[in-house]
């Protein structure tokens, strides 16, 4: 008698593996330069490396609490009001969690119910789409065009409808390297201020901004924060992506929704981790304060070293990316010319179409330069070639 074979119907079929977990494979199978991923290739603060050894020599192995070690969420609590003006209650505003992803998970799914829309901006971050599917949401895209992707706000305000539910900002933003500016959070405030609407505000680079006006965040906004989830990264603050700690911070009514989620999808953060980054935010602010000046530093290395090639580069205001126009190198569209850049040229990026839902026509690429001064001379170096 055979056994029974049962394949369940997704809930995602349209989903595969994601583009950075192909494009990486790719690299390593033809021995590329991987500048399509965004993480670092090199390490975090030693201080912060020495910390958590520390707390696991001292015990620090079982379960944190759910929202967080105390410690932790004193110093989140400390840092936002240094740099936003607004201090977030430690008890109640404040959650840990198992990396930026899992924070937008659970502020998704703790919002949207079944039918509601919710809008976010294209190019979007991939993870967006498949947890307001999976809470029976409808996502209603608006399209940022290049080379300035500014919001187009009347645009926004006529997407608007009776079933709006939530708005997904990703500031500075991946993949487009664009800030949001004060006058962004007053006009999406003037648009949504009547209506039950929330807003999630994707702040992980929030600490790589090169704007002379420094980050722009929804916490800054004394309205939009009283309705707002902002979520955080310290992998991306620390160059520690594998460690995979973030927070949210909203107010105690929108936490406690956010919590519900997070207890029964991660429960907590592990500990000595926590505890070292307590040590490190109270110890080096300095850290994340000159941040900005580290990745500018690369980013201008980069650019200089990409002039001579026949790439025109977009303007970079935030995040470690940077977006190149390849239309008068090759007529290919963006994600088979990123698999050829790959294999015939050795450096791999990442193709801007796979951030929108539709077409998107434009011949850009993203190169990641949260990378050692070489790995990026050398990436230059065979794209200078082409």
């Amino acid at each position: 008698m055979s056994q029974m074979s049962f394949t369940p119907e997704s809930k995602l079929p349209a989903l595969g593996t994601t583009i950075f977990t192909q494009m990486s494979a790719l690299a390593q199978q033809h021995n590329a330069i991987n500048l399509s991923q965004g993480f670092p290739d090199f390490d975090g603060p030693a201080f912060l490396q020495e910390r958590l050894a520390y707390h696991v020599s001292q015990g620090a192995n079982q379960y944190a609490p759910m929202i967080g070690v105390a410690p932790l969420r004193e110093a989140i609590a400390q840092k936002t009001d240094e740099l936003y003006g607004y201090q977030p209650d430690v008890n109640s505003d404040i959650t840990v969690t198992a990396g930026a992803t899992e924070a937008l998970y659970a502020a998704i799914t703790a919002l949207v119910r079944p039918g509601d829309e919710v809008i976010c901006f294209d190019p979007s971050y991939d993870s967006y789409a498949p947890a307001v599917t999976l809470a029976g949401g409808v996502m209603k895209r608006i399209a940022l065009q290049p080379p300035a992707f500014r919001v187009d706000w009347t645009a926004f305000s006529a997407l608007l409808s009776p079933r709006t539910r939530l708005v997904i900002l990703n500031t500075p933003h991946n993949p487009s390297a664009t800030v949001w500016q004060k006058s962004d959070f007053a006009a999406l405030w003037q648009a949504i201020a009547a209506q039950e609407i929330y807003v999630l505000s994707d702040e992980v680079y929030e600490h790589i901004c090169f704007d002379e006006a420094g980050h722009a965040s929804v916490l800054a906004h004394p309205q939009l924060r009283e309705r707002a989830i902002a979520v955080s990264s310290f992998g991306k603050t620390f160059h520690m992506t594998g460690w995979k700690v973030g927070y949210c911070v909203a107010p105690a009514a929108l936490s406690a929704e956010v919590r519900k989620v997070h207890q029964y999808l991660t429960f907590s953060v592990n500990t000595p981790a926590q505890l070292a980054l307590a040590d490190m935010l109270r110890q080096h602010p300095e850290h994340y304060r000159e941040l900005p000046e580290f990745y500018r530093a690369r980013r201008d290395r980069f650019v200089q070293a990409l002039s001579a090639s026949r790439f025109k580069l977009l303007p970079c205001e935030g995040t470690y990316f940077l977006l190149a126009d390849y239309s008068t190198i090759s007529d290919l569209d963006d994600v088979a010319f990123c698999q050829w850049l790959t294999k015939e040229v050795g450096v791999a990026a990442i193709p801007l179409s796979v951030f929108c839902a539709n077409a998107f026509p434009h011949k850009l690429i993203r190169l990641c330069f949260a990378k050692q001064e070489a790995t990026l001379d050398a990436a230059a170096e065979r794209l200078c070639q082409l």
